[in-house]
C-alpha cells in the first residue's frame, strides 16, 4: 500500500525541504529492496545465509544507523517500513546497528562518539547489542555477565545469547554486573573491540523466521576492558538498556508494519487474481470482510508506532514515563497484530498459502519473532500496566 496522502499528512508539519529529503530517501530504501531484496530473500530464507553484501549495499545508500546520523525516530521509522516490507530479516540486522550504538549516543562522551561511534560508521563496520543471557532474556536485570575491577581497566566474563550481527560485529555493546548484590546499581554498559583477546562466537543459530539474520551466542573470557570503554557511570546501564530499547522499540514495531504491509499487497493481489466459482476471490463478502481487518491492523499500528516516534522525539527527557508507555503499546499491538495479519494473509492464499512457493509463510514464520525479542508481547503488557496503574 502506497504511503499516499498519509505520508504528506504526517509530514505537514516539517519543513519543504525536509520532507523532499526524506521522499528521497524513502525512494532510494524502495530501490533498494525491489533491486537487491526482493530477488534474493527466498533463497537467504532457504539456506539462512547472512547477506553480508546486501547490507553493505544498504550502508553506502544511507539506510544504516539512521538515528546515529540524527534522522528523527519518526523519519526512521518510514525508512525501516520499506526496509521490512522486503524482508523483516534483513530489517532486523539494519536496525540492530542503531541498537548497538544507541546507548554510545545517548550516554557517551564526545570522545567516546568519536571513538566508537563515527571511526566505526566511517569505516562501514558493523556493532552488536548484548543484553540477553541464557537465563536473562525478560529480565533485563538478572545479567550474569561479570566486570571485574583490575589494574588499569575491568576484565570482562560471561556470555550473551541471541546476538543479532554477532557473528560479523567489529564491536560489542555489552552490560555487565560489577556484583549481583547490587542489583540494578551494579549494571554497566561497556564497548569491546570484537578482536579482542578472550571473545568467541558460537554456531549461528537454526531459527524458524528471520533466518537470514545473523544470531550468535558470544562468550567473553577474561577481556580486558580499559577505562575509556566506559559508557555513563557506574550504576547507569540499567537505565543505559531501558531507554535505548525505549527509543528502538518503534523501529521494531515499524518491522512489523512492513510485514503487514507485504501481507495486504500481496493478499489483495491475489484475491484478485484467484478464480472460484467462476469470479475472483475477491468478489466473495467474506474474504473482503478478512482483507479488511487485515488493512485496518496494519493502519492502526503504523498510527500509533509513528505517534509513539513522535512523543519520543519531542518530549522524551521531560515526559520519559509516556514515551516509555507508548513506545510499549505500539511495539505490543504492532507485533501481535503483525503475526495475525500473516496468518490471516494465509488463510486468503489457502493451500498456496502454505507453501513455499508463495511468500505469505514466509511472513507468519518472520513476524513471530516480534512477539519475542526487545522484550515479549507478555512484558510490554507489564510494563503498560505498571505505567497505568501506578501508585497501586
Amino acid at each position: 500500500m502506497e504511503l499516499g496522502s498519509f505520508f504528506f499528512r504526517s509530514l505537514r508539519s516539517k519543513s519543504d525541504e525536509h520532507t523532499a529529503n526524506i521522499r528521497e530517501l524513502i525512494a532510494v530504501a524502495r530501490q533498494f529492496v525491489d533491486n537487491e531484496v526482493r530477488p534474493k530473500r527466498e533463497s537467504l530464507d532457504r539456506d539462512s545465509v547472512f547477506p553480508l553484501e546486501i547490507i553493505m549495499k544498504g550502508y553506502q545508500a544511507g539506510l544504516m544507523n539512521l538515528l546515529v546520523h540524527d534522522f528523527s525516530l519518526f523519519d526512521s521509522c518510514l525508512i525501516v517500513e520499506e526496509i521490512a516490507s522486503g524482508c523483516a530479516g534483513i530489517a532486523t540486522s539494519m536496525v540492530a546497528q542503531d541498537l548497538a550504538l544507541a546507548p554510545i549516543r545517548f550516554f557517551g562522551s564526545e570522545k567516546q562518539k568519536r571513538r566508537f561511534v563515527t571511526d566505526l560508521v566511517s569505516a562501514n563496520k558493523l556493532a552488536s547489542f548484548c543484553l540477553s543471557e541464557p537465563n536473562a532474556g525478560s529480565d533485563a536485570a538478572a545479567v550474569e555477565t561479570s566486570l571485574t575491577k583490575v589494574d588499569g581497566g575491568y576484565r570482562l566474563n560471561g556470555r550473551k545469547q541471541w546476538i543479532t550481527n554477532g557473528g560479523y560485529a567489529h564491536q560489542f555493546t555489552v552490560f555487565a554486573t560489577l556484583g549481583k548484590s547490587l542489583g540494578h546499581s551494579g549494571i554497566v554498559c561497556c564497548v569491546v573491540d570484537a578482536t579482542s583477546e578472550g571473545i568467541s562466537t558460537g554456531r549461528h543459530e537454526d531459527k524458524l523466521g528471520q533466518r537470514c539474520s545473523n544470531t550468535v551466542p558470544v562468550f567473553f573470557d577474561e577481556v580486558f576492558i580499559d577505562e575509556e570503554r566506559i559508557i555513563g557511570k557506574q550504576g547507569e546501564g540499567f537505565r543505559i538498556a531501558m531507554r535505548t530499547l525505549d527509543w528502538t522499540r518503534p523501529l521494531t514495531a515499524m518491522i512489523a508494519v512492513g510485514i503487514m504491509r507485504e501481507a495486504v499487497d500481496s493478499s489483495i493481489t491475489y484475491a484478485k487474481e484467484r478464480e472460484q466459482f467462476g469470479k475472483p476471490i475477491a468478489a466473495f463478502q467474506g474474504l473482503q470482510f478478512l482483507i479488511a481487518d487485515m488493512a485496518t491492523k496494519l493502519e492502526l499500528s503504523r498510527e500509533m508506532t509513528l505517534k509513539s516516534a513522535r512523543l519520543i522525539d519531542y518530549s522524551y527527557d521531560d515526559n520519559q514515563g509516556t514515551c516509555s508507555l507508548y513506545s510499549s503499546m505500539a511495539k505490543r499491538f504492532a507485533a501481535d497484530s503483525a503475526f495475525e495479519v500473516a496468518g490471516d494473509a494465509i488463510q486468503v492464499f489457502g493451500g498456496n498459502g502454505y507453501t513455499k512457493d508463495y511468500p505469505v509463510e514466509k511472513l507468519l514464520r518472520d513476524a513471530k519473532l516480534l512477539q519475542i525479542y526487545e522484550g515479549t508481547s507478555q512484558i510490554q503488557r507489564v510494563v503498560i500496566g505498571k505505567h497505568l496503574l501506578k501508585g497501586m
